[in-house]
């Protein structure tokens, strides 16, 4: 069996934002940057409806991971059944990417982590240190560490650490 070189690339529909959307999380990102913008032609205008020379997708990179953003028109939105994870070491990148992320995002969709961003894509803000404590064999700790977050809409690391300590 060969050795597979593609790999997985999500892409993002949306109506007519593709390019604001991506410009805006290359903004946000570290090592980020806009590769390609593709364009409607006539072709198929009948179907799609798009006028000739707008964009059809936008292939991005955030911090080295490719994306693809089509504007696809209203048939389908972004949903929170996909979010995208950031990890975090520290509480300044959370707050980091809570805070840009979230401008302008819905104020509903937030807990334990998660949000919504302007353009309706879902986001959880993650402390990586969650994970180790969510994982600790002593179910006490995690458990409390657990029920700490769920009364949070951004995660504070010292608020974690506390309730996990006891």
């Amino acid at each position: 069996m060969s050795k597979r070189i593609n790999t997985i690339t999500p892409c993002l529909w949306f109506d007519d934002q593709a390019e604001a959307a991506a410009n805006f999380y290359v903004g946000i990102f570290p090592n980020s940057k806009i590769n390609a913008i593709s364009r409607y032609g006539e072709a198929g205008k009948e179907v799609h409806g798009k006028e000739a020379g707008s964009v059809l997708t936008v292939e991005f990179e955030l911090d080295g991971q490719t994306f693809t953003a089509l504007n696809g028109g209203p048939v389908f939105s972004l949903t929170e059944a996909v979010s995208f994870q950031i990890n975090c070491e520290t509480q300044d990148e959370v707050d980091f990417y809570w805070d840009r992320l979230s401008a302008g995002g819905d104020k509903n969709a937030q807990q334990c982590g998660w949000l919504k961003d302007r353009f309706g894509l879902s986001w959880q803000v993650v402390p990586s240190v969650l994970m180790a404590m969510m994982l600790d064999p002593d179910t006490a700790k995690s458990q409390r560490a657990f029920t700490a977050m769920l009364k949070m809409q951004k995660l504070d690391i010292a608020t974690l650490k506390k309730a996990y300590d006891g």
